[in-house]
């Protein structure tokens, strides 16, 4: 934001007593230094607009000392990327001692644990801050291919007629990543594949790919009409889901020995409307896999009528959204090969994307949060309806597989789709 010449506002970090305000300019400096670099001006232009103020989030005088450091400020916007067990006192503070005034909160996910605790952050959230003064981030929607998705589907005219049931058979979502969690045994504790991805990151993806055209292009606009798909998804049940824990995963630091804590998920849905009804919606996302990717496929059909080679071996059309590592759309389509014959073979028809200085996540999101445009933050009512999808499956008594570390996930989870039928991500885009 500082090379571009977005950030034109002070940076005031509050943490515990012991720094000083030098000694956090020297911690960012080296922070910058280890995750790549950036020119030398542009870092001393952010470390003269930090400033620090120390103490402890449980005391009221950290919060008057806010109050004096934020000066005049009209409207400071707070980022809270602290545990979920301090949001009550840290937006309490904030609104004694005046801070909250015209100002906005940037909430870090997970929004909650369950239905419950969403419901009850929610309401804590609400007694310092309005719903509109409330930025629940993920940082998965700031993501350049993710907006794509959105933009590629109503942006042109010859998809939205073949987009329902009457033409799609299926739909796959994977998020797949051959690492493991990096040595976030502590966190990934506390969540598990589920919360971690699954119940955000992935069913964002499956909004923006089955969502009606919302009413208008506006942040308002385009969530109501991912609120009201996340409403029409029946919530998943035990015989929806298959859990799975890499081997490995129990001898990583900070992990219980005996955790049931899943590192892979799979999922079946349905989403209960009359553009879908009946057509199976799969979504798998799994740590130390054999791909890095994130993809979503969509299987067309094949003709009523199959001629020439269009039979039931013939491969089905096909959509590909590839999110990452790199970034394409692809159709899947039958041509004929030359010859007397009439048979045909699949090409792919590719737009390919090649990223060119693109924002970073945070970087767009926190200028959107900046400027009070909302349109890629979570609502109240979406999170909500997210976990209500959820809520079902969380227990750690639900069954759990093991897999080893490289492979494509428990084999248990093909009964939600059939034996060969999940889609291998991993295909990489022509250039």
């Amino acid at each position: 934001m500082e090379r571009r010449g977005h950030l034109d506002v002070p940076i005031i970090c509050v943490a515990r007593e012991g720094w000083t305000l030098e000694g956090l300019r020297a911690r960012m400096r080296q922070s910058i230094a280890d995750h790549g670099g950036a020119d030398s001006g542009v870092v001393e232009r952010v470390a003269a607009r930090l400033q620090y103020v120390a103490g402890e989030y449980h005391d009221a005088a950290t919060f008057d000392r806010l109050r004096a450091a934020l000066a005049e400020a009209k409207r400071p916007v707070f980022y809270l990327a602290i545990p979920i067990s301090l949001f009550a006192a840290v937006v309490t503070g904030l609104a004694r001692s005046g801070c909250a005034a015209n100002g906005r909160t940037i909430v870090e996910k997970p929004f909650g644990r369950d239905l419950a605790s969403a419901r009850a952050l929610n309401a804590t959230i609400h007694e310092s801050f309005p719903e509109a003064s409330v930025y629940r981030i993920d940082h998965f929607l700031g993501k350049e291919p993710v907006q794509n998705l959105l933009y590629f589907r109503f942006a042109n005219t010859f998809l939205e007629p073949l987009w329902n049931r009457t033409y799609v058979d299926s739909c796959q979502i994977v998020l797949s990543e051959t690492f493991g969690i990096r040595g976030r045994g502590r966190f990934y504790e506390e969540v598990g594949a589920t919360r971690d991805v699954f119940q955000n990151h992935l069913l964002q993806v499956l909004t923006l790919l089955t969502m009606d055209a919302p009413a208008g292009n506006d942040g308002a606009a385009i969530e109501a009409a991912k609120v009201a798909l996340l409403k029409q998804v029946r919530p998943l049940t035990p015989d929806d889901v298959v859990r799975g824990q890499y081997r490995g995963y129990r001898s990583e630091a900070d992990v219980a020995p005996g955790s049931r804590v899943e590192t892979y998920i799979a999922a079946r849905l349905e989403i209960e409307s009359p553009r879908w009804a009946g057509v199976p919606f799969s979504i798998r996302s799994g740590k130390s896999l054999a791909v890095t990717a994130h993809e979503v496929h969509v299987r067309l059909k094949k003709p009523v009528v199959p001629l020439f080679d269009t039979g039931a071996a013939a491969p089905p059309n096909e959509f590909t959204f590839r999110l990452s590592p790199d970034v394409c759309i692809s159709l899947t389509a039958r041509t004929k090969v030359p010859g007397q014959a009439m048979v045909g073979e699949d090409v792919r028809l590719v737009e390919h994307h090649h990223a060119s200085d693109e924002m970073t996540p945070y970087e767009r999101l926190f200028g959107d949060a900046l400027r009070g445009d909302r349109t890629l933050f979570g609502s109240e009512a979406g999170v909500e309806a997210a976990w209500r999808i959820v809520d079902g499956v969380l227990s750690s008594d639900l069954p759990l597989y093991e897999y080893d570390a490289g492979s494509r996930g428990p084999i248990e989870a093909e009964k939600l789709v059939g034996a060969g039928a999940w889609i291998e991500p991993g295909v990489t885009c022509p250039a």
